[in-house]
């Protein structure tokens, strides 16, 4: 067994046949819905670019996120921001990232940041899995690379889903109903 084919297997095979299918045609009303008060999203900033709203430590219980929170995480954080630190120059960090503020931006942030996580991961080998992940993940520093592949597939997924019960719950009427 390949290790690596597998890990990459499970994120493409997630992505084409389940997340990217379900993201066709967002639109921008339903990418910044907010199904409830207080929700987190992607607003514009007083300097016209957009933000993300977040604090640390997130509140609890968390607040609900819409789908922009989702995706944008998914994008910069969970595919962007890991790209650039082990297969870049590192420059893509949570204060330097462009934060999409519509659907489309979104979504082509999304396309590209996972190519570009894909590609580099596709280029491991079982030493490369195997070797820690390195100061840019924090405390996590000492665990190996294929344990970060794994957290990040589990990322996508979870979060994939989400993005997916509230397009089915817009395009059900929850939006309009007020609800």
């Amino acid at each position: 067994m390949i290790w690596r084919d597998e890990l990459v297997g499970q994120l493409d095979f997630y992505w084409e046949q389940h997340l990217w299918p379900r993201l066709e045609g967002l639109t921008d009303d339903e990418y910044l819905w907010e199904p409830v008060e207080g929700c987190w999203s992607v607003r514009r900033g007083p300097g016209g670019g957009s933000m993300i709203d977040w604090t640390w430590p997130v509140p609890e219980p968390p607040p609900v996120t819409t789908i922009a929170w989702r995706l944008a995480h998914v994008a910069v954080q969970v595919f962007g921001i890991r790209a650039s630190s082990h297969f870049g120059d590192g420059s893509l960090t949570i204060t330097t990232a462009e934060w999409p503020g519509d659907a489309a931006t979104g979504l082509e942030m999304l396309r590209t940041n996972y190519h570009w996580w894909r590609d580099g991961i596709r280029g491991l080998d079982e030493t490369a899995l195997a070797a820690p992940v390195g100061e840019a993940e924090g405390p996590w520093a000492e665990y190996p690379f294929a344990t970060l592949i794994l957290h990040l597939n589990r990322e996508v997924m979870h979060h994939g889903g989400e993005i997916a019960l509230l397009r089915d719950l817009y395009r059900a009427g929850y939006a309009r109903a007020g609800s």
